[in-house]
C-alpha cells in the first residue's frame, strides 16, 4: 500500500518543509484538508519543494465551486507539480454548501457525477482542442475562446478522487471518478457491507474494473508511547468521532456494527453544544472499531490488518499522533509486500 502523510498547515509557507519530510520519511504522498484554510495554496507551495511526492486534496469541498474553477486550478497543479497532483472532492452537508458557502445543494451524488463529467469535458476541450459542449442537469460550459484555453498540459489531466459514505455516493464516484476515498469516520463492515459493493455497481455502470481504481483509506491514528499520552490521544479521537458520528449521513456506520440509535443521541446533543458529553459516548470498543489505537509499533500491523485487503494506499489522520509525519520506520512496514 501506498502511504500518505498529512500537510495540514496554519502557515501556507510551512507546508514546503512538512512535504520535504514527509519526502524523506519516504511517504508516498501528501494531503491538503479543506477546514480552516484553503487546501490548494499549501500544495501549491510544497510542489516546488519536492521531487517525487503525490499531492492530493482531501478533499476540497466541490460544491462551493464550479466545474470551471476546479478545472483550472486542477489543470495548474499538475503543470506546477508535473504530473502529480490529485484533485480530490467531497461534498460537505447541506448546511454548510447552504450557509457558509451561501451555494446550491440538491441531489448531491448526481450533481458529484456531473461536475466530474464537466471537468473532465473541460480538460478534454484543452488538452485535446476539443469542442466544449457539456450540457448537464446542474452545470452548463459551452463557451470556450482561445484566449482562456491555456492549451495541452505536458502532464496530461489530473486524476479526480472524490469522497463519499452513502451508497448512492459511492456508486456515483465508482461510476466516474478515478479513485476513492474512504472517510476516516469508517468501520470494517461498513466497508465490506457497504462501500465496496456500491462501488462495484459504479464500476458496473461504466464497463471499468478494479484494477483501473485506486482506494485511499483515510485512517484516524490515535498514539501514544505511555499512559498518559495514550490517555491524551484516545481522549482526542472520541472527540473526534462524536463530532463526524452525529451527522445524520454518516449514521449508516454506526448502523453496520449495531449501533445506530447512538448518532441520534450524539445529534441531540451537538445541537445543544455539549462536546465533552459527546466525546465520553465513545466507548472503548467503539474507538477501536473507527481509530486505529496503540503504540507506534502496533500502528503498521493494526492498519494492514484494517485496510490491506482493500486499500491502495491509506492516508494517516494524525492530529492524535505524535511526530507521525517523520515515522519512516511506520510508513515502510505498511509499505512492505
Amino acid at each position: 500500500m501506498k502511504v500518505d502523510g498529512s500537510l495540514l498547515v496554519d502557515d501556507p509557507a510551512d507546508a514546503g518543509p512538512a512535504a520535504k519530510r514527509l519526502e524523506e520519511a519516504g511517504y508516498d504522498g501528501g494531503f491538503s484538508f479543506e477546514g480552516q484554510h484553503d487546501p490548494f495554496l499549501p500544495l501549491a507551495v510544497a510542489a516546488q519543494q519536492t521531487e517525487h511526492l503525490e499531492l492530493a486534496t482531501a478533499i476540497a469541498i466541490g460544491f462551493a465551486r464550479n466545474p470551471m474553477t476546479l478545472a483550472n486550478i486542477g489543470y495548474d497543479m499538475q503543470r506546477l507539480s508535473k504530473g502529480r497532483f490529485i484533485l480530490g472532492l467531497g461534498t460537505q452537508i447541506r448546511p454548510h454548501i447552504q450557509k457558509r458557502f451561501s451555494m446550491e445543494w440538491s441531489r448531491p451524488a448526481a450533481r458529484m457525477r456531473e461536475m466530474v463529467l464537466a471537468i473532465r469535458a473541460i480538460w478534454d476541450c484543452w488538452q485535446n482542442d476539443s469542442k466544449l459542449d457539456f450540457q448537464g442537469d446542474f452545470y452548463t460550459h459551452t463557451l470556450m475562446t482561445p484566449v482562456f484555453n491555456p492549451g495541452p498540459n505536458p502532464h496530461g489531466r489530473p486524476r479526480i478522487f472524490a469522497a463519499g459514505v452513502g451508497p448512492k455516493m459511492t456508486e456515483a464516484v465508482g461510476e466516474v471518478a478515478d479513485g476513492f476515498f474512504v472517510h476516516p469516520f469508517h468501520t470494517a463492515e461498513s466497508v465490506r457491507d457497504l462501500t465496496l459493493p456500491a462501488l462495484e455497481r459504479g464500476f458496473a455502470k461504466s464497463g471499468r474494473r478494479r484494477e483501473d481504481f485506486e482506494i485511499s483509506c483515510q485512517v484516524i491514528l490515535a498514539v501514544g508511547e505511555d499512559e498518559e499520552s495514550m490517555l491524551q490521544a484516545r481522549n482526542g479521537a472520541r472527540a473526534q468521532i462524536s463530532f463526524y458520528g452525529s451527522t445524520p449521513a454518516y449514521r449508516p456506520v454506526l448502523e453496520s456494527i449495531g449501533r445506530g440509535p447512538l448518532q441520534t443521541e450524539l445529534n441531540r446533543l451537538s445541537k445543544q453544544g455539549k462536546w465533552l458529553e459527546m466525546a465520553a459516548l465513545i466507548d472503548d470498543d467503539l474507538l477501536e472499531q473507527i481509530a486505529i489505537v496503540g503504540r507506534r509499533d502496533e500502528i503498521a500491523e493494526k492498519l494492514r490488518k484494517r485496510c490491506e485487503s482493500f486499500a491502495d494506499r491509506v492516508s494517516l489522520v494524525a492530529p492524535f499522533a505524535p511526530d507521525a509525519n517523520l515515522w519512516s520506520d511506520v510508513v515502510a512496514a505498511i509499505q512492505a509486500d
